[in-house]
């Protein structure tokens, strides 16, 4: 496994944990914790796991193709088939598939894709260059053609 795909790993462990909590926050601001920072986590969430699936695939089409997604799930909110319905009566179909529309939630989608690629990005940069190799010694050593 690539040191990449690691890191990429590591960090979909850190962001599932944090996007579950926020569901349980009820201090201050835990209506926009809930929801809001919910959505945006719940992006970047699905930006990294597309990251380590393909880790080929470039991170604007990573965060482009999650948020289309993302929207077209807020919009099948509208909708209320009975199977769509009973998945929604689970804890992870509500919040997987989400249970009420809210044109406010797409600002938060967008704002999730952007740090998802540019988290992946971070993580390809830091991946790239050899442990212990900060970016001023990265620079120097590119000049000397020794990375």
């Amino acid at each position: 496994m690539s040191k990449f795909r690691i890191f990429v790993g590591i960090s979909v462990l850190i962001i599932t944990p944090l996007g579950f909590l926020t569901k349980a926050y009820h201090g201050i601001g835990a209506d926009w914790v809930n929801n809001s920072l919910g959505g945006v986590l719940y992006v970047v969430f699905w930006c990294l796991v597309a990251a380590f699936l393909k880790p080929q695939w470039k991170e604007k089409f990573i965060a482009i193709g999650v948020f289309t997604v993302t929207s077209l799930l807020e919009a099948a909110q509208l909708w209320h088939p009975p199977v769509l319905e009973w998945l929604r009566s689970f804890y992870l179909g509500k919040v997987l598939l989400g249970t009420t529309f809210a044109l406010s939630d797409f600002p938060h989608y967008a704002a999730g894709a952007l740090l998802g690629a540019l988290w992946i990005k971070r993580l390809r940069i830091f991946t790239a260059r050899p442990m212990g190799v900060d970016s001023n010694n990265a620079n120097a050593l590119k000049e000397k053609g020794e990375f």
